[in-house]
């Protein structure tokens, strides 16, 4: 009964301490584990990591290889520059004629078609004559009779006067004719009016052309009859050629255009199409309104176009630049090149040892894609263009000068470690020419 009882006691005593072993032995597997990983993500890289710091002094990390930035670059120039005041316009003719009929009539001929270029003076339009050839008829005919009866009549004066220098006749007598002959001459001038009058209606029947422009559309079409008292015309004619273009400025810019009008320089007019992207034809500033709109702070100034090629048309809106100065000898450089933040306007200057300063710059006139210096760069300078998202002060660039060729571009991409530095270096001394053999 001893045995029986002592053989099972042992394996409950021996089981709690084999378990706690064998956690602990877990334990330790997931640290060393944990430890293999942090080694392996986080040791550093080795010797060839810490050689190729060490051969590019320190600044191979930054970047990324060590070698150069590829930029592009262009050369500050002395130039000239225009100052210009700008506004949205509408092209205005400078005569517009609506014709209109100032007889009545039916109208039997249109000599023209829509569209079509007339001359001062070209028939357009016949209406019906005959009802005006006969009122001269009988104008004519009355003052064929009316005459006849004044002949007539001082050849009586004449015998009145006769017989009372003979006391044959009273004076009375003599006044009373001489009184008719005044009559009837008045009566002669009457129809010589009503005369005037029918051969005026019908050169009102043959309607012409007032102006040199072009023809709208047919307003009345041939068989209608026609009225002077009509409201509407027949036809409009536009002036075409010159046009000018009516456009609004602010009034801060009107002394520097009235400086230039009022000694009488012939300020030069644009005009640009609604997008600004072609120009439509040159002229100059014809006249200014007399007057400021004092709701919008802007007054009215006219420009003259030849319009030659007639690009211009009538109530179309365009962009009008007016050039009220020409700055002559200035400092320019692309405006893509110049850079700004909140306080500061500068440029990336690239140095003789083909690196790269920080140069703080005073803009002035902006004109298309150039922009004028005022202070901080000097022709012959060179500034960055593209690629200044990747520079820093005294980042080391591979200059590609616009319209040149590049400034050592072929030691910058040649296959032998170290070459950058030295290329660029060299290429400073080549023949004292930048990009030359390209």
């Amino acid at each position: 009964m001893n045995e029986k009882t002592t053989l099972p006691t042992l394996p409950e005593e021996s089981t709690p301490k084999a378990q706690r072993k064998s956690k602990m032995g877990w334990v330790w597997f997931l640290v060393l584990v944990l430890a293999g990983a942090a080694a392996y993500y986080y040791w550093p890289k080795g010797t060839s990591a810490a050689d190729g710091a060490s051969s590019s002094g320190g600044t191979g990390s930054k970047k990324k290889g060590g070698g150069p930035t590829p930029v592009t670059a262009a050369k500050a120039r002395r130039g000239n520059i225009g100052v210009y005041v700008t506004g949205l316009g509408t092209v205005t003719p400078l005569n517009t004629v609506t014709v209109k009929s100032r007889v009545d009539g039916q109208l039997m001929k249109v000599n023209y078609t829509e569209g079509q270029l007339v001359k001062k003076g070209d028939e357009l339009i016949e209406i019906d004559p005959r009802p005006y050839q006969v009122a001269l008829d009988m104008a004519t005919g009355q003052q064929m009779r009316d005459q006849a009866t004044l002949d007539n009549a001082r050849l009586d004066l004449q015998r009145y006067e006769t017989l009372w220098q003979q006391d044959a006749i009273q004076k009375q007598q003599l006044d009373t004719q001489k009184s008719l002959v005044d009559q009837l001459v008045g009566t002669i001038k009457a129809d010589q009016s009503q005369i005037d009058a029918a051969r005026l209606n019908l050169v009102y029947c043959h309607i012409t052309a007032e102006i040199t422009g072009r023809v709208g559309l047919r307003l009345v079409d041939p068989g209608n009859i026609v009225h002077a008292t009509d409201s509407n015309g027949m036809l409009v004619i536009t002036q075409v050629q010159p046009i000018s273009v009516v456009f609004p400025v602010a009034e801060d810019s009107l002394p520097q255009v009235l400086t230039r009008w009022h000694a009488g320089q012939q300020l030069a007019a644009e005009v640009w199409d609604r997008a600004g992207e072609h120009k439509l034809g040159t002229g100059t500033l014809a006249t200014v309104d007399n007057q400021i709109d004092p709701t919008t702070g802007m007054i009215r100034l006219r420009a003259n176009f030849p319009n030659d090629n007639e690009v211009l048309f009538p109530d179309q809106f365009v962009n009008v630049r007016l050039l009220v100065q020409e700055k002559q000898g200035v400092t320019l450089i692309p405006s893509a090149a110049v850079q700004r933040t909140t306080t500061t306007t500068y440029v990336y200057l690239v140095k003789e040892d083909s690196t790269v300063t920080v140069r703080q710059i005073v803009g002035g006139v902006t004109e298309g894609e150039d922009m004028e210096i005022v202070s901080g760069l000097a022709p012959g300078d060179e500034v960055v263009m593209s690629g200044v998202d990747r520079l820093n002060e005294g980042s080391k660039v591979t200059v590609q000068i616009i319209g040149q060729g590049g400034r050592g571009q072929g030691q910058a991409t040649g296959g032998a470690s170290g070459a950058p530095a030295a290329g660029s270096a060299g290429s400073k001394g080549h023949a004292g020419g930048k990009g030359k053999g390209q």
